[in-house]
């Protein structure tokens, strides 16, 4: 008895030991288990449960053993753990239904039946008319009947499947222009156009031997009435990022081609609105046989090509009525008509201070002036226009043109770009942007731009990680961001085969879509309480940023998720990050458009109340 006495207290400070051990090791365990799970496990981080039943501690006059010990070092900090999930068979009963295949090529602000209620002068039907509250579809967009993966850029800027655009009317309408043509289950596109029946490369050759289209100084541009937009396919090669837009008109589906194709293009048309874009956006802006009246309506439009075109920038026109003397016949009008028409349009480019550079044969480009010093004293000649007074010059959503020139910003000597210079591309990308070393946008510096850029190469690098498609080059080729900021998504995606939509929501706080542009990227204005001037199946990858927090008590989360559902492309992905208590309603939302989603932590860890979803819109047609 007196030797188990002695050995009493070893036993019970061995005992403890091992306890104290057991909890260290377990506590190892979970922590390197939170770390590998918090950069987005999809249900929970790494778990670790300790099981301590078999170790028990003898009193030295004890025969029992103590109950079973149980410690759990379950991660509770998950995106899945903090996110109530929906009942199942609740959700299924609230599926949006499929609408009727008559809408897949629905397009909800610019419907035909719709635009027939609003006046036809200047072409007002055709502008934007959304649908009130009380007509919104509450169903899913079907794609069509046999609707196929698109071609893979490169190869889709020549070839669309018919399935997925199924009209036939181009290819004949413009047979003998080189539009398009269609081939047993495809339409090819051999890059003509009504002036360029060469094609438009060797069209923009041409233009480059007028204007230096190599140097990184042209980087972003608009083309007016795109067509089929093989203007913009062909400056893709030649690194300058187009935006085409075309009125949904007769010329059927135009921008649902070039949409397939995997270029940049949205519906739009010149009638009594501005365009979408901010001012000083684009470094050339073109019109080829677009059908504008440039020379009408106090030159209201180009007013407004001048309002958008960057300092220094560049109009290029041809067509009607350029050359006119060799083209008259062909084009059924008489010469004092098309001579009227052409000296209109010199007289609003003199009245805006544009300078004429060249005209050779059937091309004509004037150059924007880089300042108005010289400007503000020819208004004692120029009566008109007079230049705009109180107008904020990017306000552009729903926002009336007027007959008004856009003043540059101040300038103290005549060789000095008004608003700063723009550095060539590709430096221009990563290049602090003008509006923002010269103060203008408010709340954003010099320092937190040059953050802004490295978090989004770490986010990106994330998204990377937890969506394995958009690490494929290739899989992915018209991008959405809904909330694009400051375009450091786009920026961070600038060595893929991609191009980025990047809106600027019109609720947003800071109005920064002319940052984006000064980047050298793309985008335009949007409220996502409305549709998108864009077809169907548009995208194949959406961004959305805090989208839903935004929103929250403008409209209905639902159509906005409808939206995404209608915009999206079969098996395309979306990626949405959002507070917790929001992300929650959203996951429930994807669930009833029938997608599948996964929740991810944020990419700081599972401690951070932001979420990300990763979402797929399944394969399915009318």
């Amino acid at each position: 008895m007196a030797i188990f006495s002695r050995l009493g207290p070893k036993l019970k400070r061995s005992n403890l030991n091992y306890l104290a051990a057991a909890v260290v090791l377990c506590s190892i365990c979970y922590l390197i288990g939170a770390s590998r799970g918090g950069g987005g496990g999809a249900v929970t981080s790494a778990a670790v449960l300790c099981d301590v039943a078999n170790l028990s501690v003898r009193h030295k006059s004890e025969s029992e053993s103590s109950a079973a010990i149980h410690l759990d070092f379950t991660s509770h900090h998950s995106a899945e753990a903090q996110v109530p999930i929906a009942d199942n068979t609740e959700a299924r009963g609230l599926h949006f239904p499929p609408c009727d295949p008559k809408f897949s090529e629905y397009t909800p602000c610019q419907d035909t039946e719709r635009s027939l209620k609003f006046d036809r002068e200047m072409l007002v039907y055709r502008e934007r008319h959304c649908p009130e509250n009380g007509e919104l579809l509450k169903c899913r967009i079907p794609a069509p009947h046999g609707y196929t993966t698109p071609f893979r850029w490169p190869e889709s800027r020549d070839v669309v499947w018919y399935a997925n655009v199924p009209h036939k009317h181009l290819t004949v309408e413009k047979a003998g222009q080189n539009w398009v043509r269609f081939e047993k289950d495809r339409f090819s596109f051999p890059g003509g156009g009504t002036m360029f029946p060469r094609g438009a490369d060797a069209y923009i050759d041409d233009i480059g031997k007028l204007i230096n289209l190599r140097d990184g100084s042209i980087r972003t541009a608009i083309d007016t009435g795109c067509g089929v937009a093989s203007f913009g396919a062909y400056l893709l090669s030649r690194d300058i990022l187009p935006m085409s837009f075309a009125p949904k008109d007769t010329h059927e589906a135009q921008v649902q081609f070039a949409l397939e194709r995997g270029i940049p293009a949205l519906i739009g048309i010149m009638a009594l609105n501005r365009l979408p874009y901010p001012s000083r956006a684009f470094d050339i802006a073109h019109c080829s046989r677009c059908l504008i009246p440039w020379g009408k309506y106090d030159g209201l439009y180009l007013i407004e090509v001048d309002r958008v075109l960057r300092p220094g920038g560049y109009w290029i026109l041809s067509g009607p009525p350029v050359n006119w003397p060799a083209h008259w016949q062909g084009w059924n009008r008489t010469r004092e008509d098309l001579d009227e028409e052409q000296k209109g349009i010199e007289s609003v480019a003199r009245s805006l201070c544009w300078k004429k550079l060249v005209q050779k044969n059937d091309l004509a480009i004037w150059q924007k002036a880089t300042n108005h010093l010289h400007c503000k004293k020819n208004r004692r000649i120029f009566k008109k226009p007079p230049f705009c007074q109180g107008l904020d010059p990017d306000k552009a959503w729903y926002t009336k043109m007027e007959a008004c020139l856009t003043p540059l910003p101040e300038v103290s000597d005549l060789k000095e770009v008004a608003g700063g210079p723009i550095a060539k591309w590709p430096e221009r990308l990563t290049a602090v942007p003008p509006r923002i070393w010269s103060q203008s946008i408010n709340g954003v510096t010099i320092e937190s731009f040059e953050e802004d850029t490295k978090l989004w190469q770490k986010r990106v690098k994330y998204y990377k990680s937890i969506d394995s498609q958009l690490a494929e080059p290739g899989r992915y080729r018209n991008l959405l961001d809904m909330n694009a900021r400051l375009g450091g998504f786009a920026a961070a995606l600038i060595d893929y085969p991609v191009w980025v939509m990047n809106v600027v929501p019109v609720e947003a706080e800071i109005g920064t879509l002319g940052v984006v542009y000064e980047r050298g990227l793309i985008g335009t204005y949007q409220s996502w309480c409305e549709a998108m001037s864009t077809y169907p199946r548009t995208y194949d990858f959406i961004h959305a940023d805090s989208i839903f927090t935004l929103y929250k008590d403008r409209c209905k989360m639902e159509d906005i998720v409808l939206e995404m559902d209608r915009i999206l492309r079969p098996q395309g992905t979306v990626i949405i990050r959002d507070d917790v208590d929001v992300i929650a309603d959203v996951k429930q939302l994807l669930t009833r458009v029938e997608w599948d989603a996964v929740m991810r932590d944020h990419e700081d860890g599972p401690l951070v109340r932001q979420k990300v979803i990763v979402g797929t819109k399944k394969y399915w047609t009318a």
